[in-house]
């Protein structure tokens, strides 16, 4: 781990309860998600303010901080701090129970999560092998193609043993334990047995289901669903001093008679029933799975319901072979997001919305959506609106066509080549032309309902109308000397992205920061480097001094306001140290973010070059009359060239 989020992990850890509310983390491609024994102590305020942090949600039982691509990378300074493997003790007399609902996604979620990388990475190796064998590079009888299938199918072959790992640390028993007892179901002797055919009976009491595990889903879950119960059990009542090797031999006697004499085969009866189900939606109803999840699918994944449908299209997979239930929607679903993103940014008239919409966008289409959806088009409601009508129309092609793939992965643009499969192209032209379906229908209700809300993209009618509402603008005083230029070309990638809003970045001379407006100190870190202010009329600016700055633990900086007090534009707020930061390792290059940017049509930068602190207007905020709150002339100080 380089450290680069160690503060990152810190501050958010710190703001869900610390290490003893924590009951359970893991990540998605975007999210971190909590488990907590006691939401209620979640500061979402403070949470969102957190440099890094892009949106904090409660669903599904989980408070999920969403983080965005580099979110694997923010995990691994998180999992050290809560000590995952042995889990929280947490107050869980306390603890919030969720709905049945929320605690079966959160089960499913759980569990299925931690092994999404490995389905990717296997299905990906699965559609390069298609490729190599339909353009001839490779013959599907060489060695080469027999060693690429055991890359591939070494992942679902063993999948009972990764979903018996991540359930058991989901359930808080012991996983390697649980790992075991899959390898036993996996195991070639009994695999023999079953082709053999003939009956097994253990001390000739207990009679043994002749079934194939391999690649199953069902079966191992219910079997490691019941080890927490007795190895507790067995935990509880065996003495300490020899705890050690009866728990682990008595849970595997135990759970081994039980996976191949009762939970097993209920669970490979279960399986025979989904996979009969699956063939039945095929064969009757092939259109409603990818309809549903083309147009709902944004919905469903702000309230973090997909995490308990995605893996349906894992259990489909599992029985027949190919995934017909998620993925085509799911893949339509993203694709339109990031069309609507690129629409935005087409249309867009201020750079802030314009670099937001394409970054978000460029994202969307390798398959994360979450930054465009949270920052775009969420904000904008109509970018949404359109890419859920165009999700919806590819979907339902999609499903008419009978349209499946044949592995998991991301549903980014790289995803097409999931859909070669049956020594067929025929797949993938299908979902492509889906693609094209949802992404044409985004682009053009995107393009009409921009126009007829009038939101940010769109342009003035044609037609003579009577003269708009008059513009307001606000702005900001210059809080530090040096050299000012937009936030976009920042040093610190978490604002160069935006993702906190617009504004502006300074390299300073002169280690003073001023108020930028008259207002109310409503953040002030412990260390001075960074601050917060909220004007009456509902401006909010942070000013952040330096790049990773937190970690100097308040050297060099010297605070002259507390939290909750009321200042004058222009007046001192912290003192630091250029030369200090600068020996440490640190740039004292300072950002001045608008936090609630969205709640402005355009932020812009009226200073490039030297600025002076306190002299002249550094940022203007513009905003519709009819939009503005109640104009405050104390509040903010006047525009000026």
């Amino acid at each position: 781990m380089s450290g680069q989020y160690q503060s990152l992990a810190q501050q958010i850890v710190a703001q869900v309860g610390g290490k003893g509310n924590v009951t359970n983390a893991f990540h998605c491609q975007t999210r971190l998600r909590f488990s907590l024994a006691d939401e209620s102590v979640v500061d979402d305020d403070a949470l969102n303010a957190i440099d890094g942090v892009m949106r904090v949600l409660h669903s599904a039982g989980q408070t999920q901080v969403v983080i965005g691509p580099h979110v694997e990378d923010v995990f691994a300074e998180v999992a050290p701090l809560l000590d995952l493997s042995q889990g929280a003790a947490g107050p869980a007399e306390t603890e919030k129970k969720p709905s049945p609902l929320e605690a079966v996604i959160d089960f499913v979620s759980g569990t299925f999560q931690p092994i999404i990388p490995a389905l990717s990475g296997a299905g990906m190796i699965k559609a390069v092998m298609a490729l190599l064998v339909t353009f001839s590079v490779i013959d599907s009888s060489s060695q080469t193609y027999y060693m690429l299938n055991t890359f591939a199918d070494a992942v679902f072959y063993f999948l009972p043993i990764l979903l018996a790992y991540c359930e058991a640390q989901k359930l808080k028993c012991n996983p390697i334990l649980a790992a075991g007892v899959a390898a036993m179901m996996l195991h070639p002797n009994w695999t023999s047995l079953v082709t053999a055919g003939e009956p097994v009976s253990f001390f000739g009491v207990v009679p043994f289901t002749l079934a194939s595990y391999g690649s199953s889903v069902i079966p191992v879950i219910l079997v490691v669903f019941v080890q927490p119960f007795v190895e507790k059990w067995l935990d509880r009542h065996i003495p300490k001093a020899i705890n050690l090797v009866f728990v682990p031999l008595l849970t595997f006697l135990v759970m081994g008679t039980l996976a191949f004499s009762v939970l097993g085969p209920i669970g490979y009866i279960v399986g025979q029933w989904l996979a009969v189900a699956f063939t039945f939606l095929a064969e009757n109803a092939a259109w409603a799975p990818a309809l549903l999840i083309g147009g709902l699918l944004p919905v469903m994944v702000m309230f973090g319901i997909h995490n308990g449908i995605a893996p349906l299209g894992v259990m489909q997979m599992s029985q027949l072979g190919y995934d017909s239930i998620f993925g085509p929607g799911c893949f339509v679903s993203n694709m339109c997001q990031a069309t609507a993103g690129a629409i935005v940014a087409f249309r867009a008239k201020d750079a802030k919305t314009r670099e937001l919409a394409t970054s978000g966008s460029i994202t969307a289409y390798m398959g994360i959506t979450e930054p465009v959806l949270y920052g775009v088009n969420l904000p904008l409601k109509w970018p949404l609106i359109s890419s859920m009508i165009g999700g919806a129309c590819g979907g339902l092609y999609a499903g008419l066509t009978h349209t499946h793939r044949f592995a998991t992965g991301s549903s980014g643009l790289p995803a097409v080549l999931l859909y070669i499969g049956d020594d067929t192209l025929q797949y993938m032209l299908n979902i492509v032309i889906a693609m094209v379906i949802g992404m044409a229908v985004t682009a053009v209700v995107a393009l009409a309902l921009s126009a007829r809300m009038g939101e940010q993209g769109s342009e003035e009618p044609a037609a003579a109308e009577p003269a708009a509402e008059p513009a307001t603008t606000e702005a900001l005083l210059c809080p530090v000397t040096g050299t000012a230029k937009p936030l976009s070309e920042s040093s610190d990638p978490v604002f160069s992205s935006l993702m906190m809003g617009d504004g502006a970045a300074i390299d300073p001379s002169v280690g003073r920061v001023v108020a930028p407006f008259s207002g109310t100190v409503t953040a002030l870190f412990p260390t001075n480097h960074a601050v917060g202010i909220t004007a009456p009329d509902g401006a909010e600016a942070l000013i952040h001094i330096g790049v990773d700055t937190v970690e100097l633990n308040g050297r060099g900086f010297t605070g002259h306001v507390r939290q909750g007090d009321t200042v004058t534009a222009g007046q001192l707020l912290v003192e630091f140290d250029i030369d200090a930061i600068r020996a440490a390792g640190y740039t004292p290059q300072t950002m001045v973010v608008v936090t609630n940017t969205p709640a402005y049509d355009s932020v812009q930068l009226l200073e490039k070059g030297p600025v002076e602190a306190g002299e002249r207007s550094l940022l203007r905020l513009v905003r519709h009359a009819a939009d503005a709150a109640e104009p405050s002339p104390t509040a903010m100080a006047p525009a000026s060239a």
